[in-house]
């Protein structure tokens, strides 16, 4: 049980180890390569990849909607054509480490989502928690400045990752109308329809000039971040995921999810990256609230 355990650990944390290398990584793309282009590449080697795993383990059959295409289609169009070309689009903006915060809030976006479309309020400390996440946000977005935010430019950024993060929502809430898939199976089938929605969207844009196809040229002087992106950041970081929640359940996995927005800092400290006191205040306000929240969660889940 214990090895069990430790496994499952180490499985989820390689998968938020991705995560949140993934944002300064795919911010580096951009300098040879639109950001469109790269979510359109990024997605579509992920989903030949996933797509050739799964038929391998389970065959053609896991590849059929069943009648439910529609649906499927429309969520995939919304997490994963919408939510990564506006993430991308908004990294291309601001900073990875904006990004990697506000991401971070996509819990709290659902609670007040569910307390919307559903009038299930969360509890006093959730929604306290929730509240301080979001001053954290706005300490890490403007380093206590706001006028100084608007003057670089980076709100407009941090603006569109926040829809992207809405969208990102919006796909997760969907999944409670699946239920009767698998995990692999519902990722893998709404990834599908996601992946040619974003090579449409981005061919769609290459004439108002918002996106550039790549040349060969361009495509190999990024080429292993391509890889990681594509590889880690679609395929190998959602079966990591995937398996160490099962080992280890929901809520041990999305207390260590957390720790991205400390990953993304500290990857960013290492290429030179310098904070002023306010922005690392910011950051660990946000990653507390979450982190207590978690915990309050799970105590509550205990007594149960």
């Amino acid at each position: 049980m214990h090895s069990n355990f430790a496994s499952g650990v180490a499985l989820a944390f390689v998968a938020v180890f991705i995560w949140g290398a993934q944002f300064p990584i795919a911010k580096s793309t951009f300098t040879a390569i639109d950001p469109f282009h790269v979510s359109a590449i990024r997605y579509a080697g992920g989903t030949l990849l996933l797509a050739a795993f799964v038929v391998w383990r389970d065959g053609v059959a896991a590849l059929r909607y069943y009648g439910r295409g529609l649906p499927a289609c429309v969520l995939g169009l919304v997490g994963m054509t919408a939510s990564p070309m506006l993430v991308f689009g908004g990294l291309a903006l601001t900073r990875p480490e904006h990004a990697a915060i506000i991401v971070a809030l996509q819990p709290s976006i659902t609670a007040i989502a569910d307390w919307w479309l559903h009038g299930r309020q969360p509890a006093r400390f959730t929604l306290g928690c929730m509240t301080v996440a979001f001053v954290g946000v706005v300490l890490v977005v403007t380093k206590g400045d706001p006028a100084l935010a608007l003057g670089r430019g980076e709100l407009a950024g941090d603006l569109l990752i926040l829809a992207g993060a809405v969208c990102w929502v919006a796909y997760t809430m969907g999944t409670e109308s699946f239920r009767g898939w698998s995990t692999l199976k519902f990722t893998l089938l709404t990834l599908i329809p996601g992946a040619v929605g974003l090579a449409v969207g981005t061919a769609l844009l290459v004439p108002f000039g918002l996106a550039r196809v790549p040349g060969p040229a361009a495509m190999g002087s990024v080429w292993p971040q391509l890889a990681f992106l594509a590889v880690c950041g679609v395929m190998l970081s959602m079966l990591c995921w995937n398996a160490g929640t099962r080992r280890i359940g929901v809520l041990n996995a999305m207390l260590l999810q957390n720790l991205v927005p400390v990953i993304v800092f500290a990857i960013r400290f290492a290429q030179g990256e310098r904070y002023v006191a306010v922005e690392l205040v910011g950051a660990g306000l946000v990653i507390g609230a979450l982190a207590a929240n978690n915990l309050y969660l799970r105590r509550k889940a205990g007594r149960k």
